[in-house]
């Protein structure tokens, strides 16, 4: 089964309404096939060992860093979740944008986490808007092969979408945003979108100029009620306005990455134990 088919396929047993536990371990699973090495969806500010009842978490972290992570209660300054809060597009964990803003304290949480193979990862950022009720969520990964392209993010996007949405039990989509019918000119462009291709690139394909191809996806932005195209995307796959094999999946190789040696997991004990400390108490001024 490629890649396009076990996504289709696991929405299928999401809109079919497939047992939740069922729906886990083919998550599981699919984050395996799709080449990833660790992963965690969880809903935002959640303490992985004592979340809240209406909380997500799905994750397969490893036990000792999850055990920590909760102790010293880094859900609370965690980076990650701080900028998939204010971001709605997928983003890496080494992205300049990214890093340029860590704390001190936040440089060395995610120094410590990737002592235990938690490095170089990507998050996908899960913003419901259009779901009455629906708290942020992210799906965080790390990749087994050195990237994650745009057309993988949004695969792991959508798989983690349509999780989030089935286990907090608000499938009901006759809302008024699946209920909007797009027209023929905004599928075409949304479905090019998905392809990677920008306004120009869309135009010399429709035969149309730029900016017009700019007002339709616009337009499809504003009847969708999103913010951005990643999200009007998801939004029109998962209304079936447009095909999912529109998506292009292109094959990426899956080089090994070398595990965190003992001197580095005592190295990351010892800065662990000041994360605790700084993760609890405001560090001194001088």
């Amino acid at each position: 089964m490629n890649h396009s088919d076990l996504v289709q396929s696991f929405i299928e047993r999401c809109e079919n309404r497939a047992p939740i536990d069922t729906l886990v371990e083919e998550f599981r699973d699919s984050m395996t096939r799709l080449g990833i090495r660790y992963f965690a969806c969880y809903t935002h500010l959640a303490d992985p060992l004592d979340p809240l009842s209406d909380a997500v978490i799905v994750h397969n972290y490893p036990h000792e860093w999850v055990r920590v992570y909760s102790e010293a209660r880094l859900n609370e300054i965690d980076p990650v979740v701080r900028y998939a809060e204010r971001n709605p597009l997928p983003f890496s964990w080494d992205a300049p944008a990214f890093r340029e803003h860590l704390s001190p304290t936040q440089v060395t949480l995610m120094k410590a986490a990737g002592a235990y193979g938690l490095e170089h990862g990507y998050t996908m950022p899960i913003h419901l808007s259009w779901m009455p009720g629906a708290l942020c969520a992210s799906l965080s990964v790390v990749p087994h092969a050195g990237t994650v392209d745009a057309r993988s993010c949004l695969e792991l996007q959508l798989i983690a979408s349509y999780l989030y949405i089935t286990m907090n039990r608000a499938r009901d989509l006759t809302s008024e945003t699946s209920s909007v019918v797009l027209g023929q000119r905004e599928r075409q462009c949304l479905a090019l979108v998905a392809q990677g291709k920008d306004d120009w690139a869309i135009g010399r394909l429709l035969e149309l100029s730029p900016s017009t191809v700019h007002t339709y996806i616009e337009r499809a932005k504003q009847r969708l009620q999103v913010a951005t195209r990643t999200q009007a995307v998801v939004q029109a796959l998962m209304g079936r306005q447009i095909p999912f094999d529109a998506i292009p999946r292109v094959p990426s190789a899956e080089p090994k990455r070398a595990k965190a040696t003992a001197c580095q997991r005592t190295a990351a004990r010892v800065r662990l134990k000041e994360l605790e400390r700084l993760a609890r108490f405001e560090p001194s001024r001088h």
